[in-house]
């Protein structure tokens, strides 16, 4: 997912993006989702969230 993309969703959510890092900003829209900040945490294949957005650049 591209950063104006992410940007769009934070928005949604009142999270000031400003100029965080992509993993960051992926991380506070999954607190805002009352997710676990689990993006590029090394627990993609612990997780348990398949269907989650970032999946597919999550490491």
């Amino acid at each position: 997912m591209k950063l104006v993309e992410l940007k769009e969703i934070a928005k949604q959510y009142d999270i000031k993006a400003g100029k965080m890092k992509k993993a960051d900003l992926i991380r506070a829209i999954q607190c805002a989702e009352g997710n676990e900040q689990c993006f590029e945490t090394g627990m993609s294949s612990q997780c348990g969230q398949e269907d989650c957005l970032w999946r597919e650049d999550c490491e």
